[in-house]
């Protein structure tokens, strides 16, 4: 075997591993992207619902203190 056709034998090598190697990294970088999306996506549901929740019970409260105030008004108002 010439020098010439070892060289191009162990290019060649070197570079199907490079492409196969790199080809795994990106599709294992790629798959923590989207589990890290997914993380997100149920940290930003927690926080609206948590949010909502919140909302409610302030309209909760605030319907409370206007049924209480109808009834004082409508009290004195007899």
């Amino acid at each position: 075997m010439s020098l010439a056709s070892k060289v191009t034998l162990a290019s060649a090598t070197v570079f199907a591993l490079g492409t196969i190697g790199y080809v795994h990294y990106k599709q294992h970088s790629d798959r923590e992207e989207l589990h890290q999306g997914v993380l997100n996506d149920i940290e930003r549901r927690q926080m609206r619902k948590t949010e909502n929740l919140y909302i409610l019970q302030k309209q909760s409260d605030l319907a409370k203190e206007l049924r209480k105030a109808e009834d004082t008004s409508s009290r004195e108002a007899t």
